[in-house]
């Protein structure tokens, strides 16, 4: 089959999975609303998300990260026929995952969303991990309360007076065990997470800071089911992982690439196997406009999913229920805006 045939064929095999007879998602609103660029949608609109993407970053460091550093006119023309080509797949949502004093930009991510149709995503909270390059001074300085009424703030208010609201906490934490200013920034969500709902995203180091995670949302009163372990697919011991998915934790497979493309699917079939395919999540962690880089340095497209994953996928036995819940059903799932207060012990 030559390439512009496997393309095609992949291209129907999503179609297949969105307008397939078993198709009852889109008709549960009550899941609730998540938050766009473009404004709250319906969770039931998301359609195939993918949940772990970056359209920009700089990683200049917190106190230079700026956006005169780089022309979002340049910036949006380099990116905007990646989006378009994702939503000519049938891609329908992106988490963009760059937080604040990494190159988050709210406004870019709006026009880029009005040009391309995708529902895009953006976020609140801060990265911790890639030796706290990102961590803002005042971080440090700040009691976890402190911090989580910041990021509190933005989703009741607005980023940064845009009035674009986030969708979901973005954290990031080294392998553990979690360092001081990693145990604050976990606290800082899980106390959000109380006030807003919003999902909490965490880049995590290792299963070592995934396990303490979640202990630490329990003792904040949250329940493992607000909390997406970012880059899970970094732990090799697969009982791990299932033991997070039976503690509710969302298990993000997020590195789909050329090289992972093979272990993303042999985890996420063995996740199915052990009959945990209802807490996983899949993404490419792709695009990466770099500033700072001539011309944002190589852009790394969105569509290496639909091209190869789903086809891995399926020669591993999952059909299209199962390719449904990890496109469409568990990204509304685990993204509504809903508080997830831990129930009894």
């Amino acid at each position: 089959m030559g390439r512009r045939a496997f393309i095609s064929a992949s291209a129907a095999a999503v179609a297949r999975v969105l307008t397939g007879p078993t198709r009852s998602f889109s008709a549960a609103p009550s899941l609730g609303t998540i938050h766009t660029v473009r404004g709250p949608i319906d969770v039931a609109r998301m359609g195939v998300t993918l949940v772990h993407e970056h359209v920009l970053v700089d990683f200049a460091g917190a106190e230079k990260a700026s956006r005169s550093r780089y022309g979002a006119d340049e910036a949006f023309r380099v990116i905007l026929p990646h989006l378009q080509e994702l939503r000519r797949r049938g891609g329908e949502t992106l988490l963009e995952c760059t937080p604040a004093y990494l190159g988050r930009d709210p406004l870019l991510l709006r026009r880029l969303s009005e040009a391309s149709g995708l529902h895009i995503v953006t976020n609140t909270g801060y990265y911790g991990a890639a030796k706290d390059i990102a961590v803002p001074k005042h971080a440090y300085a700040e009691t976890a309360r402190q911090l989580a009424a910041r990021w509190t703030a933005e989703f009741r208010n607005g980023i940064e007076g845009t009035g674009i609201r986030p969708g979901f906490v973005k954290i990031g934490v080294e392998a553990g065990p979690l360092s001081e200013i990693d145990g604050k920034l976990v606290e800082a969500g899980a106390l959000c997470h109380l006030e807003t709902g919003l999902t909490l995203a965490i880049h995590t180091g290792d299963g070592a800071a995934a396990l303490e995670i979640v202990e630490a949302l329990k003792r904040s009163g949250v329940s493992p089911e607000a909390y997406a372990w970012v880059h899970a697919q970094n732990e090799a011991d697969g009982a791990t992982l299932a033991w997070a998915a039976q503690q509710g934790t969302w298990v993000e497979l997020d590195g789909v690439g050329p090289g992972s493309l093979e272990a993303h699917a042999d985890a996420a079939a063995d996740l199915f196997r052990r009959n945990r395919l209802d807490r996983v999540l899949v993404s490419q962690d792709a695009g990466w406009y770099h500033v700072g880089e001539a011309g944002g340095g190589t852009y790394r497209p969105h569509t290496l999913l639909f091209d190869a994953f789903v086809p891995a996928l399926r020669a591993r036995g999952l059909g299209d229920a199962e390719i449904r819940s990890l496109l469409v059903t568990n990204p509304a799932r685990a993204f509504a805006v809903r508080r997830r207060p831990r129930g009894p012990a």
